[in-house]
């Protein structure tokens, strides 16, 4: 559920795409994909929902960078453990 702007979501988490913070979502998700961290990927799990964090996931592995080559097994497991903390936090 989002609760607040994408500007005002954004600013809190600046370092992701500090040379364009006027972004669009998917720009600042996708960065925040390459440089897979557990607390960032959560906040925008709860933001912009699981299902908008897998289709920029699969846009950027299909994609086959090496950045996203690179991200690619912290990213899986990450998403993975968000998916199970939603679905134990459903149940």
């Amino acid at each position: 559920m989002k609760t607040t702007t994408p500007a005002n979501f954004w600013s809190a988490h600046r370092g992701l795409v500090w040379s364009n913070p006027a972004a669009d979502d998917a720009t600042h998700i996708r960065a925040a994909l390459l440089q897979p961290r557990f607390g960032q990927l959560l906040d925008i799990a709860l933001a912009f929902g699981i299902a908008r964090l897998r289709n920029e996931w699969a846009a950027l592995r299909d994609e086959g960078t090496p950045e996203s080559r690179r991200a690619r097994q912290p990213v899986e497991r990450i998403l993975r453990h968000i998916e199970e903390g939603f679905a134990r936090a459903a149940a």
